[in-house]
């Protein structure tokens, strides 16, 4: 009896992977990668090392700290670690995800390698869908998404660049800006508990407090605090419930 599990193939789940790049998420990402393409072409970076930075790194915060890190001058090491610190931020998505993609059979170094396309939209958009997708081929749904949005951009960078360098700063912005805002609206409207939308609304509030207290670990405190305050009023509302019960 077909369980819903063997459904297609490796490939056509590979396929629709792919498929996904008309999707939203994927829309809303390479608006946001003009802004970045623009931002380097403004700041002189060559083309060819901006589509490097593209396929090499992948998350867009990533990318703009490196730029702003060979900007002001920074040495290698330097960059190489402000890179590194920005991209720990990814762990928790890829720890949420591969639990949803794998299966007993699913190679270690194939995950790891999967685990390079792990950024907000490719999460968003692979915890959106892959609950439809047979577990034995979520791993190629989430491949053929994954590498397909990474190149498709790498291709989009290279040939907007000569384009995009008199975009007003305002327009490169907002268009960078796109990829955070519909991150926060897929958590809002996909949240389950209210623990979610606390820990949201704190970090939201914290984050222009903690900018213009100590603006060089804003996103850290306002992060950490909004997680930690919100994990307080959940044990706190399981006590109350506990002891109404």
């Amino acid at each position: 009896m077909d369980d819903g599990q063997t459904i297609g193939s490796g490939r056509t789940w590979f396929l629709a992977g792919m498929r996904g790049i008309f999707s939203l998420p994927a829309m809303m990402l390479m608006l946001s990668f003009v802004g970045f393409c623009a931002f380097t072409a403004q700041a002189g970076i060559p083309v060819e090392q901006v589509v490097f930075m593209v396929g090499a790194v992948w998350a867009l915060p990533a990318n703009v700290i490196l730029v702003s890190s060979i900007l002001g001058g920074a040495n290698l090491l330097a960059a190489f670690i402000a890179v590194t610190l920005s991209s720990i931020r990814l762990m928790p998505m890829v720890a949420a995800l591969v639990p949803e993609i794998r299966t007993e059979k699913t190679p270690t170094w194939l995950l790891l390698l999967l685990s390079h396309f792990v950024a907000i939209t490719a999460w968003v958009f692979a915890m959106e869908r892959v609950h439809a997708v047979p577990r034995k081929h979520r791993v190629a749904f989430f491949a053929g998404f994954g590498i397909t949005l990474v190149l498709v951009n790498m291709v989009l960078v290279a040939a907007v660049y000569q384009y995009v360098a008199e975009f007003p700063p305002i327009a490169a912005g907002c268009l960078f800006f796109l990829t955070p805002v519909y991150f926060l609206a897929s958590i809002w409207s996909s949240a389950r508990h209210p623990v979610i939308y606390a820990a949201l609304v704190v970090g939201l509030v914290a984050g222009p407090f903690f900018y213009w207290l100590v603006p060089e670990f804003d996103i850290l405190l306002a992060g950490v605090g909004g997680g930690t305050l919100a994990w307080l009023a959940e044990r706190q509302w399981r006590k109350r419930g506990e002891v109404r019960a």
